[in-house]
Order: structure tokens, then C-alpha cells, then sequence
């Protein structure tokens, strides 16, 4: 859908009869009955069916890829192979093509990669919740959001490379996988583990290496304060007030917020209590302070050009030039026309 929505033409190829398997995943459904996780990431798309096991429908495939920039699959490893289609036959046969596969833990596992189980072994749960909770998956299917994002990335730069004339044939096969992108992912929290040979664990709402970095809670309703330097430290504390720990030297440092990181939450803790988040968001938003409202799904999409057919408007600079289709709706004019069909 990144693709597509800078500019790609793209066809979907799902299965007869259910398609993708995120069309059954509901509710919510639409009025037309399709379901909202399928359209939350299937605009600018053109859909046909085909069952890869009969040669027509193979054939078909086959076409599109000949006339293709990019095919993308996420099979797993040797089903699509089994069924006629090879990778690095096609990427042979012709030269200017560019194969991604997207898999749960890669080339030589054969186990199917769902966002939940990625969240376990990939580390993320054990470091997600409470510190006296449990482990707890990430509210939104980020592991898979972030390979596809890795995806796109890799795509466009293979792209790019071939347009320069460098595209290396190696190159010109992608392979993500889930896991690899979310271990990738752990970024920081990874890099603490391989300086201090210590694990991670759990924080919360805040923060290991910042303080303070976290929820507060005001008399109304939860804030974020998120001081990221020794200078925004001391034009917090001149914000709530706390002109005592404005001065003390202890905490001017980051690494003395940490070390004393009981004592200084603890107090504005009780400072934020005092008054409504808005009082502090806008005292600390006037020195300059990161901070922000908890705010609800809702009230996030307020004002965005969101709406219940096309979802969240795109993040990347493109447009949204077709709904998410219905399943085979580009079937006929795909199979008499191939790639021509987008032609107006």
C-alpha cells in the first residue's frame, strides 16, 4: 500500500473464493461486508483471483510478472516454487526484475510469522508493560507494519539502483522477514543489553535512560512529560514550580535524574495532581517542553482526513486514487488486459 499510494500500480493476487484472510477479520464490517482490518491497508490496489494449482491461472500470474517492476509474496518457504513459480527462474528470465519476499523468521524456517508471535520472541513483550505486570504485546500489529515498511524501503532502493544502472543481481532479490525486523526494531533497548550485558526489562510508561520520561497524572485525566535534555529539564521544573529541584544539583544531569529517579518523579508527581493536564501541557508547551495529552483513538484521528472506506490518510507524500477492492473487482479487465488495465 506504501507503494501504491506514492504512485505504483499494483495487483493483488488472492485465492478463490475468501482472498486475503484479513477480509474475515471482523467485525467491524463495512455496509458492503468487507472488514475494516482488510481496508485499513489494502487501497490504491487492483484485486484478481487465481488458483496458482491451474494452469491458466498460473499462466496469468506468470504474464504479470513478465510485465512487472516488482513482485511481492509472502509465502512460505517452497509453496510458491511447488506450485510452478520460481524466484530465481523468473529473476533469470528477466533481468530487470526485482522479487521481495516478505516470511515470518525467513528464509529457512518454515513456521507461519504472526505479529503476536513476533512480539514474544522478538523480545518486545518482555520488555512491554508494567515493571510488576506481565508481558504484553504492543496495541497495534507493529512487527508487521515495520517489516512492510522495510519492505517498501528495500524495494525503492533496488528500484532506484536499477534506474542508476547499479542494481547488483544480488540485490535483486529482497528477503524480510518479521523477526529480523523487529529485533531491528529493539534499536536502543538492544544496544543498553549489549553495553551493559545486562537484560532488559520492563518500565512502564517511562523511560531506562531518561528521567523524567513518562505518564503523569493531573487532576483530570493522564499527560505525557518527555525531557530529553538538561536544558528542557530545567525549564520543566521552572514550569510546575519545583524551583527546589530546579536548583539541585543532583538532578541538573541527566545521569542524576536516573540515579535519583524516585524521589524526582515522586515529586512531580505530586505537583501534577494539583491541576488539569491542559494547566500543564500549556505552561510546559510555553517553555518548551515535550509533553503531550493521553489521548484516545478518536480524539487522534479528530481532524485528520481519515475517513471508514480509505482509512488514515497516507504517511509517505502520495494520494489516494482507489478504495480497497472488492474481491476479483478487477478480475475480467487483469485477465484480458494485464498491467494495462490501469490504463484511464
Amino acid at each position: 500500500m506504501i507503494l501504491a499510494d506514492l504512485g505504483a500500480d499494483v495487483i493483488k493476487v488472492e485465492r478463490p473464493g475468501s482472498g486475503d484472510e484479513t477480509r474475515g477479520w471482523g467485525p467491524p464490517f463495512d455496509q458492503t461486508g468487507q472488514s475494516a482490518y482488510f481496508l485499513s491497508v489494502n487501497r490504491n490496489k487492483k484485486s484478481v483471483v487465481a488458483d496458482l494449482s491451474i494452469r491458466s491461472d498460473r499462466d496469468l500470474v506468470l504474464r504479470l510478472i513478465a510485465d512487472a517492476d516488482v513482485v511481492l509474496e509472502n509465502f512460505l518457504p517452497g509453496a510458491l516454487r511447488r506450485l510452478g513459480i520460481d524466484s530465481d527462474v523468473q529473476l533469470r528470465k528477466i533481468p530487470s526484475l526485482v522479487w521481495c519476499t516478505i516470511s515470518g523468521f525467513g528464509e529457512d524456517s518454515s513456521r507461519p510469522g504472526y505479529d503476536f508471535v513476533i512480539q514474544a520472541e522478538s523480545g518486545w513483550m518482555s520488555i512491554t508493560g508494567e515493571a510488576d505486570g506481565p508481558p504484553m504485546k504492543v496495541g497495534v500489529a507493529l512487527a508487521d507494519v515495520i517489516a512492510g515498511k522495510d519492505a517498501a524501503i528495500a524495494i525503492i532502493a533496488a528500484v532506484a539502483e536499477r534506474a542508476a544502472g547499479t542494481l547488483a543481481d544480488s540485490r535483486r532479490k529482497i528477503v524480510i522477514s518479521l523477526e529480523a525486523s523487529s529485533v531491528a526494531a529493539l534499536v536502543n533497548v538492544a544496544q543498553n543489553v549489549l553495553v551493559s550485558g545486562e537484560d532488559a526489562k520492563r518500565w512502564g510508561n517511562a523511560h531506562p535512560n531518561l528521567v523524567p520520561y513518562q505518564l503523569f497524572e493531573a487532576a483530570d485525566r493522564p499527560f505525557v512529560i518527555a525531557v530529553g535534555s538538561d536544558g528542557q529539564w530545567q525549564q520543566c521544573a521552572k514550569a510546575l514550580g519545583l524551583t527546589a529541584l530546579a536548583a539541585d544539583t543532583a538532578v541538573s544531569t541527566n545521569a542524576g535524574r536516573v540515579a535519583n529517579r524516585e524521589r524526582l518523579v515522586g515529586a512531580i508527581e505530586v505537583r501534577t495532581r494539583k491541576n488539569n493536564a491542559q494547566h500543564w501541557i500549556d505552561r510546559l508547551s510555553s517553555a518548551n517542553v515535550p509533553c503531550g495529552l493521553v489521548r484516545s483513538v478518536q480524539e487522534a484521528l479528530t481532524g485528520t482526513k481519515s475517513n471508514a472506506l480509505t482509512g488514515v490518510p497516507p504517511s509517505v507524500p502520495g494520494d489516494v486514487r482507489m478504495p480497497p477492492p472488492r474481491l476479483d473487482e478487477h478480475g475480467d479487465a487483469i485477465r484480458k488486459l494485464g498491467w494495462r488495465a490501469f490504463t484511464p
